[in-house]
């Protein structure tokens, strides 16, 4: 019958059923119920007859151990007397005692253990190991709130919940929780003190592309960052945490040491941009050291920067150690002085179109002249209508008198001219700005164009010019520029506190970099615009008494950017200075670089303060250093090394299609990544190669440290001797223990079926073998040849060749075996155990379905089915099963719609949920949409359930339809209760006619060789079914007494056909038989169009004595449906929400 027209005849026997369960029908109408399919005429004509048939069921089936005692009777309906099938009980071994087998909902809520639900009798065995989805739900609310970065999110879930303290729920947004974090952490010191000089220096076309290359580096990174970061739960230790699991502990453990030197020398950088703006443009008198010469000025100012930079870090660092909510309070604060800073260059920038504010060069020629030791730019001055010398004649003359004697000869020769340090927008300054000027050190800042006599001056007057303190190119100018564009990791190190991680990382962190690379775009664009080039160049602003050139630009006053820049230095010092420990916490908490596991410890509550003391003394040799642009290259090594991981961690997923790299943020693509990376290193080279080395080195150094286990170099012959090597590596270090539940990826042994013509019998199971791996992983392809390997050898090696032929037309990667057996059963047995090698072995088993199971005389093939169910459960192995597998589509087909329907009863380790997602990396299959049901009983709370569901989903990063399919505890239908007893009926009479067979074989037996005391015992096991055939000839001897008991034996078996007619069905197998209708009926309802359905494979039974009316059970639970998927998990968690 259809599937149509069976829901319709079930609904019609619903009523009878609740009749007969109520005691109100008299028991003839309740016999005449008939099971779907049994008769061909319409069900208005009830009849009942038992017929031989060719089904070979064994007995009944009704193991439901350890359940002690269930009542199901009406209390109307049941007897006063019992009788031997007085109540369904449970030794343990499955002998149970039965009565009445309508079932009452009301009564049967009051009897025994409530643990095991009517609507789930087939999976009440495993109800232990496999919960019910609504029980895991409820514990899936509380996986946000678990201990993260400390401990394996496998070890932190399987802690008592009693002892997780209950945290506040994450409520931060992508405004507060990343977008103002990151613009914090990317604006920073370069930003007020050398992108005039930079863009001096390089000309504004130049500074366009090192501002261009420094973006982009960082867009990239982030877009491979938000892959990853959406990638599941990223907890604390951000890039770290992302890196070293997704690349391993090596790469982790030498990234996250780079990143932490990084942070920990921007930290130093921070402290020496502070100290520079106060000790140049603040309190130039707080000076502790001050130069003896006019050559002396640079090394005093560094001397400066030593003291004042020791003891600011030791203040910051008390701060810190004292406690760090004060610095996250104050982080606020910090940023407001960044945008103020950042709108008064606007504001100026504007107001210089038609106001430019007053701050005049003074030119000797075309040289700058230092403004701060002379207040008037002239030769001479007229005091009392006489002219004197002026301030600028005693310094390059040493006279006060107008001689010439001593004069210097360029100062003799040259005007001295006044121009304006800021002419303004509208002045058309840009056109001179445009090219680069770089200058060697100790260069005297010069004007093209500038009117000049060009003669040698005096070298001791030199200090009275601005002059370059470095030398410069487009190559350290990107050095010094990096760090400003860093900073774009704030975002993922919060995800614990953030609302929605997986949409604010990515939004928060790519707005703040839009952001900012506009404002460093158009900074460039008004610094060349407003600024004259000689103050563009000067870098402490010399030329414009001692002012800081980005100040003279703003408005109102240049101390609003003098204040704000000191104290958002002050700020992000501070903030690396409390994340930088954090990070060696988490590293030295993973325990993959040993001698640093005395920095995982800290304070009662947590507070690194080892790490804060380590961090202390690296940041302290970075301020030894002294200066701003010696500092700024080394951490933008170790911001380079771990941004270039991020992108190879992200290509590498991408590119190997693991089955956990399933990311939410979309917009990412391999090609990306290995741009950003590439780019990465450019820059790494590009800005100082040396530092490149040996950041390269460090890097390289931890990563063999950790490492250092060591592999045995076997060069062979050429590239195949490398390859065995590789191989033989690889497979060590995969058995150094199980995979992550991350890397778990369905590593497949499927079991073909060969005809007598060793032809492959179902061709669609390795095709769907194809679609499920797509070409990543193991695949093994495993078949059973029976006889005797030695007279069967060429057949196997015929047979092996046929099926890698198949396995060339289904596109198969992967590796055959053939198994010549005495027995079937005994070869996939032999397979399941020993196929694949080392840690390459297979852990799902993908069998066909035993099509024709009833209709077969020999019970083997059902028999064979069962057995291999069992040996995957005890190898924990997943097991799937592809029912009605030549519907399945071929490997040319396209689904354009359609859904893949799951069926979520009990959770298996989340083999359900990962199935779906790796069909839909195949074209097949790629445009259906997913679809998840699950169950709720009666006393689930279903709106509840799907809310948590979808949540769960959500993090999974898996997009799906959500729905919860109520399922009430109706009572069970006449119509189930007729197809259980026919199928015992029809079980127990095939089990009548199988003895009275086996009585004469054993006959048989006895005369061809009486001395076989052992075959005698095995007659009624396993092995006898198996099939060792019963020679067709033999010469039998009856006497008397056997005669007679044959006769007996006779009439009881025609007594036992009699009795078939009173059998009570078992109360267990009833139950069974409810569930498996019920199911099928809301599955056929939902999914009846659906393109595939994958469904929870219910266990065997634990009493064996049922494995046929398993087989019964299974038809009914899939009948109606075209094509599906049962599915049983191995017993370990396959998928993760964390990253």
């Amino acid at each position: 019958m259809g599937g149509v027209e069976e829901r319709g005849f079930l609904r019609g026997s619903d009523r009878t059923g609740q009749e007969c369960a109520a005691g109100s029908a008299p028991r003839p109408a309740c016999l005449a119920a008939v099971p779907r399919g049994a008769l061909a005429g319409p069900p208005a004509m009830p009849h009942f007859t038992v017929v031989p048939v060719e089904d070979k069921h064994r007995a009944e089936y009704d193991s439901v151990e350890g359940l002690s005692w269930v009542d199901y009777r009406d209390s109307a309906t049941a007897p006063a007397t019992s009788d031997s099938y007085d109540t369904v009980s449970s030794d343990g071994h499955g002998n149970h005692k039965e009565n009445s087998p309508f079932l009452n909902s009301s009564e049967a809520s009051k009897g025994g253990d409530s643990y095991y639900d009517r609507n789930l009798a087939l999976f009440e065995e495993e109800l232990d190991i496999r919960p019910k989805v609504s029980s895991l739900l409820g514990k899936l609310v509380n996986y946000t709130n678990l201990t993260q970065g400390v401990k394996e999110h496998e070890e932190a879930e399987s802690t008592d919940g009693s002892k997780k303290k209950v945290s506040k729920s994450p409520s931060m947004g992508t405004l507060m929780g990343v977008y103002l974090p990151c613009m914090q952490n990317i604006f920073g010191v370069i930003l007020f003190l050398r992108l005039t000089w930079m863009v001096g220096m390089a000309g504004v076309l130049q500074s366009f592309l090192i501002v261009l290359l420094c973006c982009c580096c960082t867009m990239l990174t982030t877009i491979s960052m938000s892959a990853i970061a959406t990638n599941g739960v990223v907890p604390a230790g951000g890039s770290y945490f992302m890196i070293s699991r997704s690349l391993g502990p090596e790469f982790g453990g030498a990234v996250g040491l780079c990143f932490y030197l990084g942070t920990t020398f921007a930290g130093a950088m921070y402290i020496l941009g502070a100290i520079e703006i106060l000790l140049t443009y603040i309190v130039p008198q707080a000076a502790i050291f001050h130069p003896s010469g006019a050559h002396d000025a640079s090394s005093a100012m560094l001397n400066n920067m030593r003291v004042y930079g020791t003891v600011f870090l030791i203040l910051m660092a008390v701060v810190v150690f004292v406690g760090v909510k004060y610095v996250n309070k104050f982080a606020s604060l910090f940023l407001a002085c960044v945008v103020i800073s950042i709108l008064s260059i606007y504001a100026g920038a504007i107001k210089s179109i038609f106001d430019p504010p007053e701050f005049p060069i003074c030119m000797l020629g075309n040289r700058t002249l230092s403004r701060d030791q002379f207040d008037v730019c002239a030769k001479t001055v007229v005091k009392d209508n006489i002219t004197v010398a002026s301030k600028l004649w005693e310094l390059f003359c040493h006279s006060t008198n107008l001689t010439f004697e001593n004069c210097d000869e360029y100062f003799l020769r040259n005007n001295v001219t006044e121009i304006a340090g800021i002419p303004g927008a509208a002045s058309g300054i840009l056109k001179d700005n445009l090219w680069s000027n770089y200058l060697e050190k100790g260069e005297i800042l010069e004007k093209a164009h500038h009117p000049s006599d060009d003669v040698a001056g005096q070298k001791n007057n030199l200090h009275l010019y601005v002059l370059s303190d470095i030398a410069t190119s487009f190559t350290v100018l990107v050095g010094i520029f990096f760090p400003s564009v860093t900073g774009i990791m704030a975002g993922s190190n919060r995800s614990g506190d953030l609302k929605d991680a997986q949409k604010s990382i990515p939004v928060g962190t790519i707005l703040a970099i839009v952001t900012t690379s506009l404002v460093y775009f158009s900074c460039v664009l008004l610094f060349g615009a407003c600024i004259e080039g000689v103050v563009l160049r000067d870098k402490y602003g010399d030329a414009v008494n001692k002012n800081l050139v980005v100040g003279t630009l703003s408005w109102p006053s240049p101390w609003v950017i003098v204040i704000g820049s000191f104290f958002s230095t002050c700020g992000a010092g501070l903030q690396s200075l409390t994340g930088a420990p954090r990070l060696l916490q988490a590293i030295a908490k993973d325990n993959i670089i040993p001698f640093l596991w005395i920095f995982g410890h800290g304070k009662a509550n947590g507070e690194p303060t080892w790490a804060l003391l380590l961090t202390a003394l690296i940041a302290e040799l970075g301020i030894l250093i002294a200066s701003l642009d010696m500092v700024a290259p080394i951490l933008s090594m170790f911001f380079l090394m771990c941004y270039l991981f991020v992108n190879l961690a992200c290509a590498v997923q991408t590119l190997l299609r693991t089955p956990n790299w399933r990311p939410r943020f979309k917009y990412y693509h391999w090609a990306l990544s290995f741009l950003g990376m590439s780019i990465c290193l450019a820059l790494m080279f590009i800005s100082s190669w040396y530092y490149a080395l040996v950041a390269m080195l460090i890097a390289g150094m931890i990563y063999k440290y950790i490492e250092y286990q060591g592999a045995e170099k076997e060069w062979g012959d050429g590239i195949r001797g490398l390859s065995l090597s590789a191989a033989r590596y690889a497979l060590l270090r995969l058995e150094e223990g199980p995979p992550h539940t991350k890397n778990w990826r369905p590593q497949l042994l499927v079991l073909l079926k060969l005809d007598e013509d060793l032809h492959v019998k179902y061709p669609r199971l390795l095709t769907f073998a194809s679609q499920l791996k797509a070409g990543k992983g193991l695949t093994i392809i495993g078949s059973v040849i029976q006889g005797n390997f030695l007279e069967t050898y060429g057949e196997a090696q015929a047979a092996e060749q046929t099926i890698k032929n198949m396995m060339d037309i289904e596109k198969v990667k992967g590796f055959c075996q053939v198994v010549v057996a005495n027995k079937v059963r005994e070869g996939i047995a032999h397979l399941i155990q020993s196929c694949g090698l080392g840690g390459m072995k297979h852990n799902t088993v993908v069998l066909g379905w035993p099509y024709g199971w009833r209709q077969s005389e020999d019970p083997r093939s059902w028999k064979t089915f069962i057995g291999t169910v069992r040996c995957t459960t005890a190898a924990h192995l997943a097991l799937l099963v592809p029912k009605n597998v030549s519907f399945y589509p071929s490997n040319h087909e396209r689904y354009n719609e359609g859904n893949i329907d799951v069926w979520w009863i009990v959770h298996d380790g989340g083999m359900l949920m990962l199935l779906p997602f790796l069909l839909k990396q195949h074209k097949v299959w790629r445009k259906c949409k997913m679809r998840i049901f699950t169950v709720a009983q009666m006393d689930d709370n279903s709106i509840q359930m799907k809310k948590d569901l979808a949540t769960f989903l959500y993090q999974l990063r898996i997009e799906a339809e959500v729905e919860v399919v109520e399922m009430h505890n109706s009572d069970i239908s006449a119509y189930t209760y007729e197809r259980t007893l026919m199928m015992e009926q029809r079980s127990q009479m095939l089990r009548q006619m199988r003895l009275t067979k086996t009585e004469r074989e054993r006959e048989a037996q006895l005369v061809k060789d009486r001395h076989s005391i052992a075959r005698l015992e095995s007659l009624y096991s396993d092995e006898e079914d198996e099939g060792d055939s019963v020679p067709e000839n033999i010469q039998m001897t009856w006497t008397k007494e056997k005669c007679d008991a044959e006769k007996r034996n006779r009439g009881s078996g025609v007594g036992s056909f009699r009795d078939l007619i009173s059998i009570k069905p078992n109360q267990s197998n009833v139950r069974r038989m409810h569930t498996a209708v019920k199911l099928n009926e809301v599955i056929v309802n939902r999914s009846h169009d659906a393109r595939l359905v994958l469904l929870n494979m219910p266990g065997p039974p634990k009493n064996t004595d049922g494995d046929e009316n398993y087989m019964e059970f299974l038809e009914v639970l899939t009948e109606g449906l075209e094509r599906v998927l049962l599915v049983r998990g191995g017993g370990r968690e396959v998928i993760t929400i964390y990253s």
